[in-house]
């Protein structure tokens, strides 16, 4: 059977909409999305979104913003009819410029616009069902729009087969609506419906504003187990606040991330906070944050996709160096403070018939508050290179081998019959009073008592050490007998290249060995025997997905972790009190120090408020 010859004809607009339509709406939040951003564009002072079915029976979005003419409200049905962009795309200042979302919406479900300007005496609605325009009619309306979506998809019936149940799809729309209310906090939103419970925002204003509106949407536990993140470099400025290394989840779906005000789901961004807590956290875990970068919008471009959730930098490195860098200032700044719900979860725990099981490590030590010399309140200290390198090897409980050399005997006790100087009590972590068990120290501060899991704690104090040790020696490095030749795309061996002298610094010395293949002639001592062709492979991944070299990096820390876990306290031996007591005073002057290697508390603290609510004195 001969083929019939194919032409080529023009696709009717109907079509080319449904087509559009794929890329923009790809399910219920997709709308939302599209709906409110083109609200605060508008200038909104107040949104109101209505939902029912999850989004496909029922959206309505309802703002006080500018409004549109009738002659406007005709045009922005049409797609790329927009009044947001003029013919820079390298300075988009609004969260919509394509002039999509009104056209696809309407090619794939019943659409109902009406809009009322200032300078209109009435307002004027227009109605678009699957792709077919109605004529604008007259509607009596206040300033600003309200558009109503219903029947979602049923132009394209097949895209409803892909959708998730009516909870799955009404969490999604949740969630949308609170990443555009952490970004805009002086809009007010309200979320209500019949297939939801209401939620309300109200606007919220000054320089704490972003603060409050996080408060508002994560709660007070966020709020008080979160560190300020501030910096700025060359025109960059990173915003925001960020969970403490214990307080973290088992996803990342409480990760939020803004550029110019627009949430986005950017691999650059989400890859720089991992980084940021790579030497605190288990990489089962993920951190909290909500962070918020502004940049000129020449220096970053939006236009990478429909759903613009995407971005591309001029500069990646400089945006992804800044977000690493000033988390992990901002946790050595944050000392060895943890998380502040472990004496709320511990005090429920010895309630009658309190829950037992797994409790996520979200729920652990409270931030002690740090006093001056006169009892005052003092400011934490503040983290330096310098000064912590010189506080890490101070004498004490920083030099384990003298100090542990007589843990075995018999005359070691473990409890803390000697007394001890009582000004130690108003140390954050207070005086060193028993051992439990051979495993936890109690110590006694002036408002309450701190238990200690003396291995993760002192884990976490050899690893700081074998850092610091690597940091002024370097990387002590391994020739290969014979260099491992290993062949590689051209393009990925150029990258290589290019970053050989960094390569070199964390051990591995690598050179040419022709067009295709790279010979490795020394690798990092540390890690011993490794494939150093799987090694050199990923690298190369890495680089050509991030152009960082974490990779390598990470497997060091991962060495360095393991070396920690080997080398320190183990659970189960006694202690003499001045080596507990050593323990806590260096775990005041290590950054970091209140989670071990993988992100477990090191203490818990409890109040003494706490302990009387146990004997019901409260």
């Amino acid at each position: 059977m001969t083929a019939r010859p194919m032409t080529v004809r023009r696709l009717s607009e109907t079509v080319i909409n449904r087509i559009a339509a794929g890329e923009v709406v790809e399910r219920p939040a997709s709308v939302v999305k599209e709906l409110v951003e083109n609200a605060i564009d508008a200038g909104a002072k107040r949104i109101e979104i209505v939902t029912a079915g999850g989004g496909t029976s029922l959206i309505r979005v309802i703002d006080d913003g500018s409004g549109m003419t009738r002659e406007d409200l005709a045009l922005a049905i049409d797609r790329h009819c927009t009044s947001k962009l003029v013919d820079d795309l390298l300075d988009i200042r609004t969260l919509g410029f394509r002039g999509e979302a009104l056209a696809s919406i309407g090619a794939v479900a019943r659409l109902s616009i009406a809009s009322r300007h200032a300078s209109e005496p009435h307002g004027w609605e227009i109605v678009v069902e699957g792709g077919h325009v109605h004529e604008a009619r007259p509607t009596g309306l206040s300033q600003g729009t309200r558009v109503e979506v219903t029947d979602l998809f049923f132009a394209t019936p097949a895209r409803l087969k892909f959708l998730k149940g009516e909870r799955a799809e009404g969490t999604a729309i949740t969630d949308v609506v609170k990443r555009l209310a952490m970004a805009h906090p002086e809009v007010r939103f309200a979320l209500t419906g019949s297939d939801r419970s209401a939620i309300d925002y109200p606007a919220v204003s000054g320089d704490d504003a972003f603060a409050d509106r996080l408060r508002q949407v994560l709660g007070a536990e966020f709020a008080e187990n979160a560190m300020p993140i501030e910096a700025e470099r060359a025109g960059v400025r990173l915003s925001g606040h960020a969970g403490l290394p214990t307080f973290h989840r088992a996803n990342g779906l409480q990760q939020f991330l803004f550029v110019n005000g627009r949430p986005v789901r950017d691999k650059l961004l989400l890859g720089a906070l991992r980084a940021g807590y790579a030497d605190v956290m288990s990489r089962d875990r993920h951190p909290v944050a909500a962070l918020s970068v502004t940049l000129d919008p020449h220096e970053v471009d939006v236009n990478v996709h429909p759903a613009k959730s995407d971005v591309r930098f001029r500069d990646p490195g400089l945006v992804r160096g800044l977000i690493v860098g000033a988390l992990r200032q901002s946790i050595h700044q944050a000392g060895h403070r943890a998380t502040s719900t472990g004496a709320s979860a511990t005090v429920a725990a010895f309630r009658p018939g309190a829950a037992s099981g797994y409790r996520s490590f979200a729920n652990v030590a409270p931030a002690p508050s740090w006093r001056g010399p006169l009892g005052g309140a003092a400011a934490a200290p503040s983290y330096e290179p310098g000064a912590y390198q010189t506080a890490a090897y101070q004498p004490g409980f920083a030099e384990p081998q003298a100090r542990f050399e007589a843990i075995d005997r018999p005359s070691a006790d473990a409890r803390a019959n000697q007394p001890l100087e009582t000004d130690n009590t108003s140390r954050p972590l207070g005086a060193a009073r028993a051992q439990v068990h051979a495993t936890y120290v109690i110590a006694q501060t002036d408002d309450g008592l701190v238990i200690v899991d003396q291995h993760a704690a002192h884990e976490r104090l050899v690893y700081e050490r074998l850092k610091t040790a690597l940091a002024r020696a370097g990387v002590a490095r391994q020739i290969l007998l014979i260099p491992d030749v290993v062949d590689l795309p051209e393009e990925d061996v150029a990258r290589l290249l290019r970053r050989a002298d960094e390569l070199a610094e964390v051990g591995l010395v690598i050179e040419g060995f022709g067009p295709g293949a790279i010979a490795i002639r020394e690798t990092p001592a540390l890690l011993g025997d490794i494939d150093a062709r799987a090694l050199l492979t990923d690298l190369a991944d890495d680089l050509a997905e991030w152009d960082e070299t974490t990779r390598l990096r990470e497997k060091l820390d991962h060495v360095a972790a393991t070396m920690a876990c080997h080398g320190s306290v183990r659970a189960g031996r006694k202690l003499r009190p001045e080596e507990m007591d050593a323990l806590l005073r260096e775990m005041e002057a290590t950054p970091g120090s209140g989670q071990c290697n993988h992100g477990r508390p090191t203490y818990v603290e409890l109040k003494l408020s706490d302990i009387e609510r146990l004997f019901g004195r409260r």
